[in-house]
């Protein structure tokens, strides 16, 4: 069983910004909803970072046919509003993948998902196509690349023996990225349940020297769970030589699906309970950034879809949308910016 942590820190250093971010998915990108607002508003927030899934699949659903529109707007808008964008690249297209009758299949020829990544790079990277063809923009190039989504689920790699076909993938982005873009960091997939456990699998597999940032998803109902799972990361760390490496909490969250969702994982709070989860979330892992060296903390998500889902992630977003279809902020935005204020002032009161 794990037991609760506490932490104290009655004099903390200020908390720089890129420390905390959001995840921006789902109605976040329906043309109903204003991007540019909702990414103003994380901004007033303190949001310092947002991480969007790059899917391959939709921007290349045929060799050569790329559609960049949608990820254009977002990268504009996030760079007009001074926020860093983490691309999580995922998905192989059908033409792509080793199976293409299973959404999750990896890729059939790693080399295809690299030339994608390179070409990814060659427009948003330092010295991207897109910086150039807008002028009117204050750069933000993206210089972290995170390689796939959770794949120790099925859900997102189907493959059961998952981590050596991930560490090939993952060598074969490195070899991009680098080539692209030297200075770029490879931020390792967020792994999520016993993400201690896979992490060893990936270092067992060869994949410890691949990675600059490491990542995982600390689910649990409990925050003195999230603060044990990266304890236990961590030592899986030390255990491999990366005793200084990086961490990335790209995903972490609590759902105020309780009463209304029926796929649930045991964690589900009212919406209140929700936003007081966060706030001792957040200040607990800012108190830990420096030892346990924690890179960033990205609450999943930004913006849910209207109350009526029935997966527990549904009801995960800092705001939702009303029934109308109209985005509505809920208690845990204004937990999350008054937390986010105190602790870049340094304050850990």
């Amino acid at each position: 069983m794990l037991t609760a942590l506490t932490v104290c820190s009655p004099a903390a250093a200020a908390v720089p910004r890129s420390f905390f971010g959001v995840m921006s998915d789902g109605p976040v990108f329906a043309p109903t909803i204003d991007m540019a607002a909702e990414l103003a508003l994380m901004q007033s927030s303190g949001v310092g970072s947002t991480r969007i899934a790059v899917d391959w699949r939709t921007i290349e659903p045929a060799r050569g046919a790329l559609d960049l529109t949608g990820l254009d707007a977002f990268v504009a808008a996030a760079a007009q509003h001074r926020i860093a964008v983490l691309p999580v690249v995922l998905g192989a297209p059908a033409w792509a993948a080793r199976d293409p009758a299973v959404p999750s299949s990896p890729p059939r020829d790693n080399a295809e998902y690299a030339a994608f990544l390179t070409t990814l790079i060659q427009r948003y990277g330092p010295a991207g196509v897109f910086w150039q063809a807008h002028p009117e923009l204050q750069p933000r190039p993206i210089r972290r690349w995170q390689i796939w989504n959770e794949p120790d689920l099925g859900k997102y790699w189907a493959q059961k023996d998952w981590a050596p076909g991930y560490v090939r993938l993952l060598r074969a982005a490195r070899k991009a990225v680098k080539a692209a873009d030297p200075s770029a960091q490879v931020v390792l997939a967020g792994l999520t349940n016993r993400s201690w456990l896979d992490l060893g699998r990936v270092y067992r597999a060869g994949g410890g020297r691949l990675f600059d940032l490491a990542a995982v998803h600390p689910f649990s109902r409990r925050v003195g769970n999230v603060l044990k799972i990266v304890r236990l990361v961590r030592a899986q760390m030390r255990r491999h030589g990366d005793r200084l490496k990086p961490l990335v909490l790209s995903e972490v969250s609590w759902s105020s699906g309780l009463g209304h969702s029926s796929f649930n994982y045991g964690w589900e709070m009212t919406e209140a309970g929700q936003a007081a989860r966060l706030s001792q979330a957040l200040t607990s892992l800012a108190a830990r950034r420096q030892a346990d060296h924690i890179a960033a903390v990205y609450w999943y998500t930004w913006l849910s879809p209207a109350i009526g889902g029935r997966d527990s992630f549904d009801y995960a977003g800092l705001r939702r949308l009303d029934a109308a279809g109209r985005p509505v902020s809920k208690p845990a935005l204004a937990s999350f910016r008054a937390v986010v204020r105190r602790l870049e002032r340094g304050s850990g009161r």
